[in-house]
C-alpha cells in the first residue's frame, strides 16, 4: 500500500471506526488528484461515497470544498461534501457515478444530454447575480498567460520550433483582441472544465458536475465553448452554432443577456474558442513533456481543429491564421 493510500486508509477508519470497508481506484486527472471509491460493509448509509486525494504538497482542498457547498446549494448536482481534512489533503463525499457524458454522447442523446448541460450552464451563471464577487475574475492577465502556454509548451517545446520577434508580435496583438472579446462580454459565474468528462449522465437532476475548482467570473460564452467545442468529441460546425444560437435565446430569456444580437454572440463564441484551445493545446502538450502523461497528445490534432476553423472565418485574426498554416502545416 502506498503512502497516500495507507493515510487515506486510517482517515477513512477514525471517521467509521466499527466498520469494515474497501477503497477501489475510480479515476485521477491532469492534476495529482485521484479518486477512490469507497464501499463501506454493513452501513447505513444510501449513497456510494467517493474519496479525493489531494496532496498538500501539490494541491489544495479549500476553494474546492468551499465552491462544491455553493454550487451545491445554488441546485447544481455537485458531489455534497461529508467530511474534509485539509491538512492531509483529502475529501470525502457523494459518488455521481462513472457514466460521463463523453461515454454516454451519440446522434440519440445529445440533445436531450446537451439540453441538461446548457440548463445547468443557466443555473451556474444566474448565481451570479447573488453574489457577483465571490468568484476571483478571469483577468486579462490569466487569459494572456494561458495563451501563452501555447507559445511556450505546443510551438517552442513541442513542435521546438524558434518564434522570431516578428511572429512574436503577431501572436501578442491576436492575443490583444481575444483578451478584448472577452471582457467586453457579461461577465458570469464560469466552471471553466464544462466538457464531457466532467459532466456525469445522472438518473435524477441530470448531468452531476464534477471538477469545479478552477471556477471564476469570466465571459459568458466560455462554458459554452467548452461544452460544445469539446476537445474529446466533434459536432459539425452548423450544429454547433444552432446550439449556440439555441443558448442566445435561452439567456436573453434568463436575463444573463440583455440585447446582443446573434451575429454578436457567435462571434464572440467563436474567438473565446481560439483563446480555449490555444490553451487547451499549450496544456495537453505541457501534460506530456513535463508530466510524462503521452495520452494527452492524441487529443490535440482535434483542438487544432477547431482553432484553425475559427482562425479561418475571422478576417481580424488573418494573419495569426496565415502563421499558425505556416508553422502548424509546414
Amino acid at each position: 500500500m502506498d503512502r497516500r493510500k495507507q493515510i487515506i486508509h486510517n482517515w477513512i477508519k477514525s471517521l467509521y471506526p466499527i466498520e469494515e470497508f474497501n477503497l477501489e481506484s475510480a479515476s485521477s486527472d491532469a492534476s495529482f488528484r485521484r479518486y477512490f471509491r469507497l464501499f463501506i460493509k454493513n452501513t447505513s448509509l444510501s449513497e456510494n461515497l467517493i474519496v479525493m486525494d489531494a496532496p498538500p504538497e501539490n494541491e489544495e482542498i479549500t476553494t474546492f470544498c468551499r465552491l462544491g457547498r455553493r454550487f451545491h446549494k445554488l441546485g447544481i448536482n455537485v458531489p455534497h461534501i461529508l467530511h474534509a481534512d485539509e491538512e492531509q489533503g483529502l475529501v470525502l463525499m457523494t459518488d455521481l457515478g462513472s457514466q460521463h457524458y463523453l461515454d454516454s454522447l451519440n446522434e440519440s442523446t445529445v440533445e436531450r444530454l446537451y439540453g441538461d448541460a446548457l440548463g445547468s450552464l443557466v443555473t451556474l451563471q444566474t448565481g451570479t447575480f447573488d453574489d457577483p464577487d465571490f468568484l476571483p475574475p478571469y483577468s486579462a492577465q490569466l487569459l494572456g498567460q494561458e495563451m501563452d502556454l501555447f507559445r511556450e509548451w505546443y510551438l517552442a517545446i513541442h513542435l521546438g520550433l524558434e518564434i522570431t520577434a516578428e511572429e512574436n508580435k503577431i501572436m501578442d496583438e491576436a492575443w490583444q483582441l481575444l483578451i478584448e472579446s472577452a471582457l467586453e462580454q457579461p461577465q458570469l459565474w464560469v466552471h471553466r472544465d464544462f466538457h464531457s468528462r466532467n459532466l456525469m449522465v445522472t438518473d435524477i437532476h441530470n448531468p452531476g458536475v464534477i471538477d469545479f475548482q478552477d471556477a471564476v467570473t469570466g465571459p459568458i460564452t466560455y462554458d459554452l465553448v467548452s461544452l460544445l467545442k469539446d476537445c474529446y468529441i466533434e459536432w459539425p460546425k452548423e450544429r454547433i452554432e444552432d446550439w449556440v444560437l439555441g443558448y442566445h435565446d435561452l439567456a436573453l430569456q434568463s436575463g444573463l443577456l440583455e440585447k446582443e444580437d446573434e451575429q454578436q454572440f457567435l462571434r464572440w463564441f467563436h474567438r473565446m474558442g481560439i483563446q480555449r484551445h490555444l490553451k487547451v493545446a499549450g496544456i495537453f502538450a505541457r501534460l506530456s513533456h513535463r508530466d510524462g502523461k503521452n495520452h494527452y497528445l492524441n487529443d490535440i490534432p482535434l483542438t487544432l481543429r477547431y482553432l484553425l476553423s475559427a482562425l479561418k472565418d475571422d478576417p481580424a485574426l488573418d494573419q495569426f491564421y496565415k502563421l499558425l498554416v505556416a508553422k502548424i502545416l509546414q
